[in-house]
């Protein structure tokens, strides 16, 4: 099979082993039944905005062109840093956007990944955001009325617990042995009396698992930009990255790059 277009992210469906599907201009590509093939990804050395489809040279942020990188709010710095929420200061780039993104219910949490992190999502994305950053389990500690009032909490307790990723260990499969469970009533200890109402009390523990014939053996990024043709054996998906027996590729990190894919 042969296929033409620009990336986007890697999207997936909840399974009892996560379904993986490349995204490639509106098409979806089933990935899981890849494993064990090999794999060809070529730079077709052309690049679009996943925003506005302008052709550039350079991309920002996952995919898009300066002016959209530095004008709409899904790029803005309290996306990253959502304690730093100015919506009301007036400042926002798009109240609109705001309104259905921003200042709605957030859900705060514990994920286990590489080590026990905390994080923030959209009430309704949880699973998304836990399989985008490889966690093998996770578990909610709090939902929260908006974006700003999570993130507060999750730099509250990020003097506690990373709220980072290491992506190599989570590619090489060097977990932290760690109690979810155990480390959430922990957790709750140290949640200040101002977000006590927000706690919730029926909460699973969620475990994932990745399509994974074997964890990563290198963990050399491979980059189109510096080398145009990738080609591998396909070992594994987890997070956003397609792992090969030589090296590991980030998706995301790719959008809006035009490919040629062969499998």
């Amino acid at each position: 099979m042969v296929l033409q277009g620009f990336l986007r992210g890697l999207s997936h469906e909840w399974r009892e082993t996560v379904h993986y599907f490349l995204h490639v201009d509106d098409r979806y590509v089933w990935l899981n039944e890849w494993l064990n093939h090999r794999l060809t990804l070529s730079f077709l050395h052309e690049k679009a905005c996943i925003h506005c489809g302008r052709k550039v040279k350079k991309t920002y942020n996952n995919g898009y062109c300066y002016p959209c990188f530095r004008d709409l709010a899904e790029n803005d710095l309290c996306i990253v840093k959502p304690h730093q929420c100015h919506y009301h200061l007036g400042t926002c780039r798009d109240e609109a956007w705001a309104k259905e993104h921003c200042l709605i219910p957030h859900i705060v949490y514990l994920a286990l990944s590489s080590d026990v992190k905390v994080g923030i999502t959209r009430k309704g994305n949880s699973l998304k955001r836990w399989v985008d950053q490889g966690a093998i389990r996770a578990i909610p500690i709090a939902e929260l009325p908006n974006r700003k009032m999570a993130g507060e909490l999750e730099a509250h307790l990020s003097q506690y617990l990373p709220d980072k990723t290491n992506w190599r260990k989570m590619l090489a499969g060097e977990t932290a042995d760690a109690d979810l469970l155990a480390v959430r009533e922990q957790v709750l200890e140290w949640v200040p009396a101002s977000f006590r109402p927000y706690l919730l009390d029926d909460v699973q523990l969620v475990e994932i698992m990745y399509p994974m014939l074997e964890e990563a053996r290198k963990l050399q990024p491979l980059q189109l930009d510096k080398e145009p043709h990738i080609s591998g054996r396909l070992i594994g998906i987890k997070g956003q990255y397609l792992i090969f027996e030589h090296g590991v590729f980030h998706v995301k990190k790719h959008a809006g790059y035009k490919v040629a894919l062969e499998a």
